[in-house]
């Protein structure tokens, strides 16, 4: 008789099932994280707090996610907390040994009063690769969220691989913005100019703030030719705005988000108008 040994925990025949969890709650002027659990890929390292501020960095403890993987992170800021998560590298999204699609999900909720920022670093879907990403946000009204995502599709020198997007934010119950994208090989129209316009880089910024039902945003187009990447940011219908960056490399959509992050961090509530009519950026702190 011969024995098989067991499967490493959470991975299966498919690919890899983890499921990481974060929760942060607010207690004596500072913010605690009560649960950090990593799992599969997932090692979750706690950083020095900032202010009030609670800090997480997701550090990769293996290569994820491949062809077949199902990943999951959780995590919640509770009344009154302020939690930072971002992560140590890039995460790089492989063919693997499967023709199966990689799903990585991201779940995050904020309650009253809590502040959460999620700020990785970007994903690079390489040649073969075939990733559905899904962001679920749920907000209380008075809760206040930054999310960045960055997407490069190929490394240098080579074809991009697949990736669908979707984007669900809800606050208060209440739909905010659900969207869904699709970009690289089998995507109709994807590369053309009515999506990507040949660019290979693409990502987004979306700030929800109470304080902007009191001064909302305008329009603002930056950057500077469409050749070197642009980004428009855009007010939603509820105290938020979106910007929308596309750039030829993952090095000029970062410049063009941290300008539009820097715009937001000048803001000051009541004096949009008059910078905006002085021609000055306009923002809100992120």
């Amino acid at each position: 008789m011969t024995l098989v040994p067991p499967s490493a925990p959470g991975r299966t025949a498919v690919g890899v099932r983890a499921t990481a969890r974060i929760t942060a709650t607010a207690g004596g002027g500072t913010t605690t994280l009560p649960v950090l659990d990593g799992d599969g890929p997932f090692e979750l390292r706690r950083l020095r707090s900032h202010g009030s501020e609670a800090r997480v960095c997701i550090v990769g403890a293996m290569s994820a996610p491949l062809g077949g993987d199902r990943l999951r992170i959780e995590a919640t800021a509770q009344q009154g907390a302020a939690l930072h998560i971002t992560s140590a590298a890039a995460t790089l999204a492989l063919r693997g040994p499967t023709s199966e699609h990689a799903t990585y999900d991201v779940h995050l909720t904020a309650e009253e009063h809590a502040q959460l920022h999620w700020l990785p670093k970007p994903l690079i879907c390489a040649g073969g690769s075939d990733l559905r990403q899904i962001w679920t946000v749920d907000l209380a009204p008075t809760a206040r969220l930054v999310l960045r995502e960055e997407q490069i599709l190929g490394r240098t020198g080579e074809s991009p691989g697949h990736v669908t997007t979707r984007l669900t934010v809800r606050r208060g119950g209440q739909t905010l913005l659900d969207q869904q994208a699709e970009y690289g090989p089998g995507a109709p129209g994807w590369d053309g100019p009515a999506v990507l316009a040949g660019h290979r880089a693409v990502g987004q910024l979306l700030i929800v703030d109470p304080a902007f039902k009191e001064t909302p945003l305008e329009v603002q187009l930056l950057g500077g030719s469409a050749e070197d990447g642009q980004a428009v940011l855009t007010p939603l219908v509820g105290p938020a705005a979106l910007v929308t960056a596309v750039a030829p490399d993952g090095l000029r959509l970062r410049h063009l988000l941290d300008t539009a992050q820097a715009t937001f961090r000048s803001y000051r509530p009541g004096r949009t108008r008059a910078r905006s009519e002085r021609g000055a950026e306009v923002g809100h702190p992120g």
